[in-house]
């Protein structure tokens, strides 16, 4: 039975969500109101898109989507009535919503924990959620503070950023449970999904969606998701086949220096150990600055309050080990704090902007 647990409080029937109770938290009262809407009825639902596609932008999402996207992800996990779920992302975004309609559409008791860095530190006694959602750093600080809780959890799926090959690593040596998530707001939440293994991760589609490229090598999808509409992403993909896809990076991230084509996520994964030796825990990335010469020359710029040229230029000098000698930056520069969306991305094409 659907359940929406909010402290020790729990709402089920639509007659539980008539009146929003007046000692509410703030953050649950999205996910009160978005349950209510849901129980009486209502076919449409306002979003906010995240650029993946575009512009960040508002959209109507229907019912109808939305019952496709959990009713495909139960069938791909083999969810059944009854589980216990947790939800600990903000419900005013997609990610947080579809985790209120799975646990309707599959009748499953779900608590909604202020989102934070710890979602797992201050679950009631005698709950014990098998599925949950959480994005990178959520897994990162649990793998520290909430092991075994986690090991527990019988599906967990990640998304809302590219996994690290440090997290990658601690997964797969504690033999999580977890699996990467691909899709966006066009698509309310996830089309396709990852299972972690030693090679390169692999996406399947979910049943029923469609998925092919463009002349650039960009995805398309096609779904009930999509509300069978066809949504062109600005993500290249590698097709291995009619349903599996290996994710390269966004389109418009793409760097053309002197006539080769690079793809900063793909260079950003190989570094990332070095960073960490040099920058620990600091945000970093690849773009491309003009050139008269190149076209566009090959910029890493990381996230920090040291401005140590000559630990950058120390960084360089080791990335000439690690990367083909095309791929070295030609410079390294060092800026305070990146600009950032509401939902926490690094937001790079105004960070870009905001050093010329």
């Amino acid at each position: 039975m659907f359940e929406l647990i909010i402290g020790t409080n729990r709402y089920s029937s639509k007659e539980d969500f008539i009146h929003t109770p007046s000692d509410l938290p703030n953050f649950a009262i999205p996910a009160f109101t978005f349950c209510k809407e849901w129980l009486t009825g209502q076919e449409s639902f306002e979003l906010q898109t995240s650029g993946s596609t575009g512009t960040p932008k508002p959209i109507q999402v229907l019912r109808s989507q939305m019952t496709a996207s959990a009713t495909a992800t139960q069938s791909f996990f083999g969810i059944t009535a009854g589980t216990e779920m947790l939800c600990c992302m903000n419900t005013q975004y997609i990610a947080g919503k579809m985790m209120l309609v799975r646990a309707i559409v599959w009748n499953c008791p779900i608590l909604v924990v202020e989102p934070s860095s710890k979602p797992l530190s201050s679950l009631p006694k005698h709950f014990f959620p098998k599925f949950v959602a959480m994005v990178p750093i959520q897994v990162e600080e649990s793998l520290s503070t909430n092991l075994e809780e986690l090991k527990s959890l019988e599906h967990l799926i990640i998304g809302g950023a590219p996994v690290s090959k440090k997290l990658r690593s601690s997964i797969l040596k504690e033999k999580l449970n977890a699996f990467q998530t691909y899709g966006m707001t066009e698509t309310v939440s996830h089309v396709a999904i990852a299972t972690f293994g030693e090679g390169d991760m692999i996406y399947k589609a979910l049943p029923g969606v469609k998925i092919g490229q463009d002349s650039r090598g960009a995805l398309w999808i096609t779904s009930a998701m999509s509300n069978y509409q066809t949504i062109q992403t600005n993500d290249l993909v590698e097709l291995h086949d009619d349903n599996r896809f290996s994710w390269l990076g966004r389109a418009d991230f793409a760097i053309n220096s002197g006539g080769i084509k690079f793809h900063p996520e793909v260079l950003e994964a190989k570094i990332e150990s070095s960073i960490q030796n040099f920058f620990p825990n600091q945000s970093y990335f690849f773009y491309g600055s003009p050139d008269e010469k190149l076209g566009q020359k090959l910029i890493l710029i990381i996230e920090t309050l040291d401005t140590e040229a000559e630990k950058a230029e120390s960084l360089r000098e080791e990335l000439k080990e690690i990367l083909h000698k095309y791929e070295i930056p030609k410079e390294i520069q060092l800026i305070p704090e990146f600009i950032r969306t509401t939902t926490g991305k690094i937001n790079r094409p105004k960070t870009i902007q905001s050093i010329k």
